[in-house]
């Protein structure tokens, strides 16, 4: 009796759920690391829970370009973004977590590869769980022809 009731329970829950993944591009160019932190980081683990929390799929992506690439280094010292004393500060720690959101919460984090010329970088620059694509552009175009909201985290 009381698996039969734990069944037309748990069926009961899974017909009330609403099946949409809810889906989200952030447009990331930020180079200030309060935003980047309350916006990617925070935000993204908030959000996360709450739709989850919710019995719905949440999906994000970061699209990268302009002076957000400095949050993606290898090699942060030895950049051109070196003389910003915060983000060389912050870096060690905003790695890790950054990281860690990529493989924890399994966001796909995209970078424009037309740009990263004008900031001296290569791929060989980047953290390796960061993917590239054309150009920002086109990584906003596909994510939004796939459902996902349009987020900037801009300035």
């Amino acid at each position: 009796m009381k698996k039969i009731i734990l069944l037309l329970l748990t069926i009961f829950t899974l017909a009330n759920a609403d099946e949409e993944t809810v889906r989200v591009v952030y447009d990331l160019t930020t180079e200030d690391v309060n935003k980047f932190e309350k916006n990617i980081l925070k935000g993204i683990a908030v959000s996360k829970a709450y739709f989850e929390g919710n019995l719905q799929e949440f999906e994000s992506a970061v699209i990268i370009h302009g002076e957000a690439f400095r949050f993606f280094l290898k090699d942060v010292e030895h950049s051109s973004f070196n003389s910003n004393s915060q983000l060389l500060e912050a870096y060690p720690e905003l790695s890790k977590r950054v990281a860690s959101m990529a493989d924890t919460y399994e966001v796909e984090f995209l970078m424009c590869e037309a740009s990263m010329s004008k900031y001296g970088l290569t791929k060989e620059d980047i953290v390796d769980y960061v993917q590239f694509i054309p150009t920002s552009t086109i990584g906003v175009i596909k994510k939004e022809n796939e459902g996902f909201a349009y987020f900037p985290v801009k300035y």
